[in-house]
Protein backbone atom coordinates (compact mmCIF):
# COMPACT_ATOMS: atom_id res chain seq x y z
CA UNK A 1 0.00 0.00 0.00
CA UNK A 2 1.49 3.21 -1.21
CA UNK A 3 0.90 6.14 1.41
CA UNK A 4 2.48 9.02 0.55
CA UNK A 5 0.58 9.76 -2.76
CA UNK A 6 -2.67 11.41 -0.79
CA UNK A 7 0.20 13.44 0.87
CA UNK A 8 1.72 14.09 -2.29
CA UNK A 9 -1.76 14.82 -3.90
CA UNK A 10 -2.63 17.30 -1.17
CA UNK A 11 0.97 18.56 -1.14
CA UNK A 12 0.05 20.01 -4.60
CA UNK A 13 -2.76 21.31 -4.14
CA UNK A 14 -1.84 23.75 -1.07
CA UNK A 15 1.28 24.36 -3.55
CA UNK A 16 -1.10 25.20 -6.16
CA UNK A 17 -3.83 27.45 -4.16
CA UNK A 18 -0.91 29.39 -2.66
CA UNK A 19 1.07 30.31 -6.21
CA UNK A 20 -2.78 30.98 -7.39
CA UNK A 21 -3.73 33.45 -5.04
CA UNK A 22 -0.09 34.77 -5.61
CA UNK A 23 -0.57 35.59 -9.26
CA UNK A 24 -4.32 37.14 -8.28
CA UNK A 25 -2.33 39.29 -5.98
CA UNK A 26 0.20 40.50 -8.60
CA UNK A 27 -2.37 40.97 -11.17
CA UNK A 28 -4.40 43.35 -8.88
CA UNK A 29 -1.13 45.32 -7.83
CA UNK A 30 -0.25 45.36 -11.87
CA UNK A 31 -3.96 46.90 -12.25
CA UNK A 32 -4.31 49.31 -9.69
CA UNK A 33 -5.24 52.90 -10.46
CA UNK A 34 -2.69 55.57 -10.37
CA UNK A 35 -5.13 58.32 -9.90
CA UNK A 36 -5.65 56.78 -6.59
CA UNK A 37 -2.91 57.89 -5.47
CA UNK A 38 -2.10 60.80 -2.83
CA UNK A 39 0.98 62.82 -1.95
CA UNK A 40 1.23 65.95 0.17
CA UNK A 41 3.26 68.51 -0.74
CA UNK A 42 4.19 70.59 1.86
CA UNK A 43 5.08 74.68 0.55
CA UNK A 44 4.10 76.73 3.57
CA UNK A 45 7.59 77.76 3.95
CA UNK A 46 7.41 79.26 -0.21
CA UNK A 47 6.18 82.27 -1.31
CA UNK A 48 5.10 81.22 -4.65
CA UNK A 49 3.76 84.61 -5.63
CA UNK A 50 7.33 85.10 -6.72
CA UNK A 51 9.18 82.96 -9.10
CA UNK A 52 12.09 81.42 -7.64
CA UNK A 53 9.41 80.23 -4.79
CA UNK A 54 6.80 78.74 -7.87
CA UNK A 55 9.53 76.93 -9.26
CA UNK A 56 10.57 74.95 -6.10
CA UNK A 57 7.12 74.31 -5.46
CA UNK A 58 7.24 72.97 -8.98
CA UNK A 59 10.13 70.83 -8.19
CA UNK A 60 8.42 69.43 -4.93
CA UNK A 61 5.25 68.44 -7.34
CA UNK A 62 7.52 66.81 -9.79
CA UNK A 63 9.27 64.78 -7.03
CA UNK A 64 6.06 63.56 -5.29
CA UNK A 65 4.33 62.81 -9.03
CA UNK A 66 7.48 60.76 -9.88
CA UNK A 67 7.25 58.67 -6.51
CA UNK A 68 3.89 58.40 -6.73
CA UNK A 69 3.82 56.77 -9.96
CA UNK A 70 6.86 54.60 -8.93
CA UNK A 71 4.54 52.67 -6.95
CA UNK A 72 2.59 51.49 -10.07
CA UNK A 73 3.46 48.92 -12.51
CA UNK A 74 3.33 50.46 -16.17
CA UNK A 75 3.21 48.37 -19.61
CA UNK A 76 5.46 51.52 -21.34
CA UNK A 77 7.69 54.68 -20.44
CA UNK A 78 5.26 56.62 -22.17
CA UNK A 79 2.32 55.31 -19.69
CA UNK A 80 4.57 56.16 -16.37
CA UNK A 81 5.51 59.81 -18.30
CA UNK A 82 1.64 60.10 -18.52
CA UNK A 83 1.02 59.22 -14.98
CA UNK A 84 3.35 61.49 -13.65
CA UNK A 85 2.72 64.39 -16.24
CA UNK A 86 -1.56 63.72 -14.90
CA UNK A 87 -0.30 64.36 -11.17
CA UNK A 88 1.51 67.47 -11.84
CA UNK A 89 -1.27 68.56 -14.14
CA UNK A 90 -4.30 67.86 -11.26
CA UNK A 91 -1.70 69.21 -8.45
CA UNK A 92 -1.09 72.76 -10.13
CA UNK A 93 -4.87 72.70 -11.45
CA UNK A 94 -6.11 72.35 -7.66
CA UNK A 95 -4.05 75.01 -6.30
CA UNK A 96 -4.65 77.41 -9.06
CA UNK A 97 -1.66 79.73 -8.35
CA UNK A 98 -0.77 81.83 -11.23
CA UNK A 99 3.06 81.53 -10.44
CA UNK A 100 2.98 78.32 -10.59
CA UNK A 101 0.94 77.75 -13.75
CA UNK A 102 2.94 79.88 -15.26
CA UNK A 103 6.01 77.31 -14.00
CA UNK A 104 4.22 74.67 -15.44
CA UNK A 105 2.82 76.50 -18.88
CA UNK A 106 6.97 76.72 -19.38
CA UNK A 107 7.94 73.47 -18.43
CA UNK A 108 5.27 72.08 -21.01
CA UNK A 109 5.09 74.53 -23.19
CA UNK A 110 1.56 74.08 -22.96
CA UNK A 111 -1.24 75.51 -20.80
CA UNK A 112 -2.35 74.03 -17.27
CA UNK A 113 -5.80 72.64 -17.33
CA UNK A 114 -8.03 75.56 -17.42
CA UNK A 115 -9.21 76.21 -14.06
CA UNK A 116 -8.23 79.71 -13.50
CA UNK A 117 -11.07 81.61 -13.05
CA UNK A 118 -10.82 85.32 -12.36
CA UNK A 119 -12.51 86.04 -8.85
CA UNK A 120 -13.38 89.71 -10.34
CA UNK A 121 -16.74 90.22 -11.52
Amino acid sequence: MNTSTPATGLRGLIATAIFGALALSCSAVSAADPTSASVSVKFADLNISNPSGALLLYERIRAAAQGACSYYWFKTDADEARCVHDAIANAVTKLNQPGLSAVYNAKYKTSAPSTLVSQSR
